[in-house]
């Protein structure tokens, strides 16, 4: 069974202030969680796009939301086909859209799909198990450059060079297949003293691996944007984030998009046109209660952003800059 914990459940829900007879999209729909709350909401008029690139995750909320199956529209896809895909549906406005970023738990659990440092398994990491690029691939053919590239800038991992090093000088003389295997390169690219602290050493390598394979920012980055096009009038945008690097993707575009046009000091009135889009709805992230933290400690790292649209969009607030800058 494809269980998953739906983080910040409730919270996400009020977030999005469902309108019964809405248009709704989830796009990383997962063991269904979140869909069923948002499906449960809504009356015959209404409508939820569930998007997953996961086949598995995609089969599992079918079954689960069965009986809510005339109110669903189910879609094989990653989220950075938002437009695309509502296109194809003759969609070309929805009331509230919901990214729950990261890996699910049933990724992480199932040792074959090569996610978790915690099972052996064949490297793969694979959110779509149609695309082609592996994290074997990754590990066993590309240079040491765009290794210590990826790890710095997807892990954050200070010892990227020497783990770099260490993959570099072991595929010499063998493959290397499995999670355990690159496990004991990493721990010995790291000194001693530093694998002691800060959790288990191959965390920091193994998330740059999984955003690298999925191509995850550069994903969340597209359909952000197009999510702002997308949505209407008092339409919600909601964002739950696990790390740092997809936090501050969404924090930075939210607040370019909530924030008005300078202008002139001496200006009584500040022109319609210098108006902001969207205002925010969470000044700051919303995280979970000690409740949920007993219930699920994967919901520690968990962050809630929401932001509501107030005007219709411009080119003037058009975010081009990106995460990477």
């Amino acid at each position: 069974m494809f269980e998953h914990y739906s983080v910040l459940k409730e919270e996400t829900i009020n977030g999005l202030a469902i309108k019964p007879s809405g248009t709704y999209v989830d796009c990383t729909v997962g063991g269904g969680g979140h869909s069923e709350e948002i499906a449960s909401r809504l009356n015959e008029d209404g409508l939820l796009i569930a998007f997953d690139q996961d086949l598995d995750a995609l089969a599992a909320a079918k079954e689960r939301l069965s009986k809510y199956q005339d109110n669903i529209l189910f879609v094989h896809s990653n989220f950075r086909g938002l437009e695309q895909k509502l296109s194809e549906h003759d969609i070309t406005h929805v009331d509230g859209i919901l990214f729950d970023l990261g890996v699910s738990s049933p990724q992480l659990d199932r040792g074959e799909r090569g996610f978790s440092y915690q099972h052996d398994a064949q490297l793969d990491m694979r959110m779509n198990q149609d695309q082609e690029l592996t994290a074997f691939e990754i590990v066993n053919t590309w240079s040491y450059n765009q290794l210590v590239s990826i790890f710095f800038k997807y892990g954050e991992e200070k010892f990227s060079k020497q783990i770099a090093r260490k993959i570099e000088a072991y595929r010499e003389t063998a493959t290397i297949n499995t999670t355990h295997e690159l496990v004991e390169i990493i721990k010995e690219g790291i000194p001693a003293a530093a694998r002691r602290t800060g959790g288990h050493p191959a965390k920091r390598i193994f998330q740059a691996l999984r955003i690298a394979v999925n191509d995850e920012l550069e994903a969340f980055n597209d359909a952000l944007h197009q999510a702002a096009r997308v949505i209407s009038l008092e339409g919600r945008v909601v964002v739950i984030t696990f790390h740092s690097l997809e936090d501050r993707l969404c924090k930075q575009a939210f607040k370019k998009w909530s924030t008005a046009k300078e202008t002139p000091r001496n200006l009584p009135v500040l022109p319609k046109d210098h108006e902001a889009p969207f205002k925010l709805i969470t000044k700051k992230p919303i995280i979970a209660g000690n409740s949920e933290l007993e219930d699920n400690r994967r919901s520690r790292s968990a962050k809630l952003r929401i932001i509501e649209k107030v005007k219709n969009w411009g080119n003037e607030f058009a975010y081009e800059e990106g995460w990477k800058k």
